[in-house]
């Protein structure tokens, strides 16, 4: 199959104007000129989407796909206070409703150009839909407990899970692994726990890390509403907790968890020199939440100091729970300009750098970028084509500046996995989507009003 528009982004090299991508058995084996492929591979099936651009698709290096119908269910509260109005409600839902939701979750996140997935789940409900899409990605099962004498059997639990979720998915495409939730949510030898066990059985780890003030304070002080309220709300009142006098960062990383080969930390915004050092050093990967975290009140990540440390960090959605969508460019162009707005022209990203943090940094994230996040022959056929030629997008000049500057997921024209349509002008090839609207609507209404 030989993919044709005006602009090619590899990502790893300079865009190609009047280009192509030659896609054979899932696996990219040229990129170049138009003319060139078309007078070297006369034969192929060709798809040209013209004034557009061919590209990696996008790494969304945090979702929950569980909670998409959850959009607009608490909207308008500060972090510690939405936590817990969405726990409040999350018993509302049938486990039939959860599994609607994650299908929701896969749809959008395809329609928006994400091919690749870092999930975070309990239950495991994305599972499904993330392997019936055709998704690429890591699933993490969640882990959490405050009680010390529940580390045992939630870890053993959680281990027993990642068995079963690993014979449920292609592992060409998926990996299982583990996510300790929080500071404020685990006890201190649960991080230990898991740090072992991901050790052993070489499993990626996740976990959310210094995102709020409230949690900062909880843990250095001993004292939040987060810290207090939550506990109480999860059934932890009980459990005894002291100041531990150390940043949420330092203390994690006084129990193991930092220093597991793959790890995934995610918002990562309230930090200083030593904190950034810390995950500099152990290799720490972050998922960088900037729709999430502004809306939230949570703060803004220091993008900067984790570039000048070179530490691997790519952009998360989080989910429409937080942030009411997943529009990977929106996420792009947000993230980009509040941190124009902090840094001024003394550090001045440009749209390709978040391109390139939406695609080949986020694969490099998960350790995955020998694979994708670049179109590079020899990898695998994960592209997407971008519609360039609306009203508000043209005249084109700089086709990285386009995208995030002017794009929203409905210009996504075509999002492929492993060389597979899974969606193209409107269609979606792998998931059915007939009917789902209907039922997550029956299910935004017994989260409004209650269990019908």
């Amino acid at each position: 199959m030989l993919l044709l528009a005006r602009y090619i982004l590899p990502v790893s090299a300079p865009h190609i104007e009047d280009g192509g991508v030659l896609v054979r058995d899932g696996e990219i084996v040229a990129v170049g000129l138009r003319s060139d492929l078309l007078a070297a591979y006369p034969n192929e099936e060709v798809r040209d989407y013209g004034l557009a651009a061919l590209m990696p698709g996008f790494v969304d290096l945090h979702t929950h796909f569980e909670y998409a119908t959850f959009r607009g269910v608490v909207n308008d509260a500060p972090y510690s206070q939405w936590k817990m109005q969405v726990m409040s409600k999350e018993a509302e839902l049938t486990p039939d409703d959860w599994d609607e939701s994650a299908v929701l979750g896969a749809i959008e996140s395809i329609r928006s150009g994400i091919t690749t997935i870092a999930d975070v789940t309990v239950s495991g409900t994305s599972i499904a839909p993330t392997a019936q899409a055709g998704l690429r990605g890591v699933i993490y099962r969640e882990v959490s407990t405050m009680d010390r004498s529940q580390v045992g059997g939630v870890v053993s639990a959680a281990l027993d899970d990642v068995v079963r979720w690993q014979e449920r998915v292609d592992p060409a495409l998926v990996t299982i692994g583990l996510a300790p939730h929080s500071p404020y949510s685990c006890h201190p030898t649960l991080f230990k726990a898991v740090a072992d066990a991901a050790g052993e059985r070489d499993l990626p780890v996740a976990i959310h890390l210094a995102g709020s003030r409230d949690e900062y304070d909880f843990i250095k002080y001993g004292s939040s509403s987060l810290g207090q309220d939550y506990r109480a709300q999860s059934g932890w009142g009980d459990v005894v907790w002291l100041p531990t006098g150390v940043s949420p960062v330092q203390y994690v990383y006084q129990w193991g968890i930092l220093e597991v080969p793959n790890v995934l930390a995610v918002h990562c915004v309230h930090l200083d020199s030593a904190d950034v050092d810390t995950l500099a050093r152990n290799d720490v990967a972050i998922a960088y939440c900037a729709r999430c975290n502004l809306k939230l009140g949570m703060g803004i990540a220091p993008l900067q100091a984790f570039i000048s440390h070179d530490i691997r960090v790519g952009i998360g959605t989080d989910s429409p729970a937080s942030n009411s969508t997943v529009d990977f460019f929106d996420e792009m162009r947000i993230g980009l300009l509040v941190q124009r707005g902090l840094a001024g022209e003394a550090q001045f990203y440009t749209s390709e750098r978040f391109v390139r943090m939406a695609t080949l940094e986020g694969a490099r994230a998960l350790k995955i970028d020998h694979l994708v996040g670049s179109l590079e022959a020899g990898k695998r056929a994960d592209i997407i084509a971008v519609d360039l030629s609306r009203s508000h997008q043209v005249p084109t000049q700089d086709p990285y500046s386009a995208i995030v500057h002017t794009c929203n997921q409905e210009d996504v024209l075509m999002t492929m996995v492993d060389g597979k349509l899974l969606y193209e002008t409107g269609t979606f090839h792998t998931l059915d989507v007939a009917g789902i609207m209907q039922d997550v609507e029956k299910i935004r209404l017994k989260l409004r009003n209650g269990r019908n």
